[in-house]
């Protein structure tokens, strides 16, 4: 008999899926399907490469055109102000 873990069932589930979904499509068009990635030391550079400049540097329009690191570090500053 199979045991599954009830927090995959939990109601709402599907949505948090859609971000995940979302962020490898984004990778995968924006930096790998851009590079002949040879070897594995190569992969692992481009997707660092990647996620430094998706977190420092590109803008989301869910941030109110921030990026994820100004919007994380503006609300740990505000919090630890409060």
């Amino acid at each position: 008999m199979a045991h599954y873990c009830s927090a995959f069932y939990r109601r709402g589930r599907y949505l948090d899926n859609i971000f995940i979904e979302r962020l490898w499509r984004s990778l995968k068009q924006e930096a790998v399907y851009l590079h002949e990635l040879q070897d594995g030391f190569q992969a692992k550079r481009v997707i660092k490469d990647w996620i430094r400049f998706y977190n420092t540097e590109r803008p989301h329009t869910a941030l109110d055109k921030r990026t994820p690191d100004d919007a994380f570090f503006d609300t740990e500053r505000s919090q630890k102000a409060a």
